[in-house]
């Protein structure tokens, strides 16, 4: 081997260790530090409905889920969506409009009866049997079913399994220490052929105390690396005056399509 091969060989395995080194889960504990004891009770999220400091509602179909939908439904029809932590999001009855069907989880009632009478939809309200304290609101128009309790009660044994899942604002916005948790849940609720589209946000955590919590891609990869194949589809810019008011100087927006591994 020549002296300029064998540097060649070095570099490439110094890359490659700093590469792992990035992924490595003392490396990923170290960028979470700053928030990593931060915990938003569930009561706290039902009083921001309550007294309507909602911000992070968007009054549209979100962009990320609009240019992405045709890599969520891949030629498919009738798919059955999840959203987790759904609020009122308008995108919900824009997939029911286009014949999907959509099960969410929220734990505010009043996020979900808007959600309803915002869009002129008649509903029933009824309790879940399978979930102690929950329910379930129908829409009579579309097939829409918004539970409303703790999202870790809800399992795949109440509505099986789904062949899409949105999240936008939910792995934000849990507490960062349950996301072990969460991940498996969500594995838990896909489908073989599910393709679950997941938005997560890039800044400087050392600014913000969230939520919506910094979540960065070399922890998407630990969390769901093992039993998913995982691709970047966007990133942008997402940084406006909302966000310079929490003190951000950049603000990312990443979205991932996160798939099973065929087994």
């Amino acid at each position: 081997m020549q002296a300029s091969d064998f540097h060649l060989v070095v570099m490439w395995l110094v890359l490659l260790q700093a590469a792992a080194s990035c992924q490595s889960p003392a490396n990923i504990s170290s960028m979470l530090a700053p928030q990593a004891d931060r915990v938003m009770a569930l009561g706290e999220w039902e009083e921001r409905w309550q007294e309507e400091r909602t911000g992070f509602h968007q009054p549209h179909v979100h962009k990320m889920l609009e240019n992405n939908i045709d890599k969520v439904l891949a030629g498919r029809t009738g798919v059955r969506f999840f959203f987790p932590l759904c609020g009122k999001a308008v995108d919900m009855k824009w997939l029911a409009d286009m014949g999907h069907s959509v099960v969410g989880v929220e734990i505010s009632e009043k996020a979900i009866k808007q959600f309803f009478e915002e869009n002129n939809l008649t509903y029933s309200e009824e309790p879940a049997p399978a979930i102690p304290g929950a329910k379930v609101y129908k829409s009579s128009e579309k097939n829409i079913s918004l539970y409303q309790c703790d999202l870790y009660n809800f399992s795949s044994s109440i509505e099986g399994q789904f062949g899409a899942i949105w999240d936008r604002g939910s792995l934000v916005a849990i507490n960062p220490r349950d996301r072990e948790k969460y991940t498996a849940l969500i594995i838990s609720l896909m489908a073989k052929d599910c393709r679950y589209l997941l938005d997560t946000l890039l800044y400087n955590p050392e600014l913000y105390k969230g939520p919506p919590f910094f979540v960065p891609d070399e922890q998407v990869h630990s969390l769901f690396g093992n039993s998913c194949d995982i691709e970047l589809v966007h990133s942008v810019d997402a940084l406006t005056d909302r966000q310079r008011g929490w003190g951000l100087d950049y603000l990312t927006e990443n979205v991932h399509l996160i798939t099973l591994k065929s087994s």
